[in-house]
């Protein structure tokens, strides 16, 4: 097995006295993991930092031994993680996509994404510029991974206007009037998630409350909810802005 690709680093973890392992998302050929040797030396600890995008070498014998990965820096992002803010933004995306995604499968859309978030968080002056794009994220590795959301119609009348809830149960938009006897028991849909556009931040939280409770109950499950606390920080230091 051999890869070569641009990659963005999503986790790693130390392995043995001066090695780490790495798990890296490529475009072509999805989640791969890799053994750094010397991972955790001075010259590669600034290069394995989550968000970093590394030009990754990936060779094995057989596709079923773990890879002999060697990195170069192309783009760093290691300022960020001096920023609380956004240091948690960047360790809640990338341990999310890390924990969620099958390896060596192939989601090009994903990783687009990933880097259109990374990139936002890096460039955007304050955090309304890039929180709605972390809900669309979480809302695209929902529907990538085979738990989607309909927000199309309303799931009680089909209608396609006034669309203004979610039902926690199926995941499908609800319209107003067919929502709004039970609004309590649904989750409130802003409508930048379905038209589109800029995002208050009251419109964030609704969405980040929409996909926290699929993302809870499908995915990040058993051993994956171990990364559940890095989403608890990040939401309370979005609250603090407010």
């Amino acid at each position: 097995m051999h890869i070569a690709a641009e990659a963005i680093v999503c986790a790693v973890l130390t392995h043995g006295e001066h090695g780490a392992v790495a798990r890296l998302l490529t475009p072509r050929d999805g989640l791969q993991p890799g053994y750094v040797r010397g991972g955790r030396s001075r010259r590669l600890r600034p290069v394995l930092l989550a968000g970093n995008v590394v030009a990754a070498e990936f060779r094995a014998r057989t596709d079923a031994q773990l890879a002999a990965l060697t990195v170069e820096l192309v783009h760093s992002r290691a300022a960020l993680h001096g920023e609380p803010l956004a240091a948690a933004a960047i360790d809640w995306v990338t341990a999310l996509t890390a924990a969620t995604l099958p390896e060596a499968q192939p989601y090009p859309a994903l990783h687009s994404a990933l880097e259109g978030v990374l990139g936002a968080i890096e460039a955007a002056p304050a955090a309304r510029g890039w929180a709605a794009a972390l809900v669309r994220y979480e809302l695209l590795l929902l529907a990538e991974l085979g738990f989607g959301l309909d927000l199309s119609s309303c799931v009680a009348t089909g209608a396609i206007d006034d669309l203004a809830y979610v039902s926690p149960k199926s995941g499908a938009a609800v319209s107003r009037g067919a929502g709004l006897p039970h609004a309590a028991r649904l989750l409130r849909l802003p409508a930048c998630l379905v038209e589109g556009g800029a995002a208050e931040w009251a419109d964030v939280f609704d969405g980040l409350r929409i996909t926290g409770h699929f993302l809870g109950r499908d995915l990040l499950t058993e051993r994956r909810a171990a990364i559940l606390p890095a989403r608890e920080r990040l939401i309370e230091r979005l609250k603090r802005l407010l």
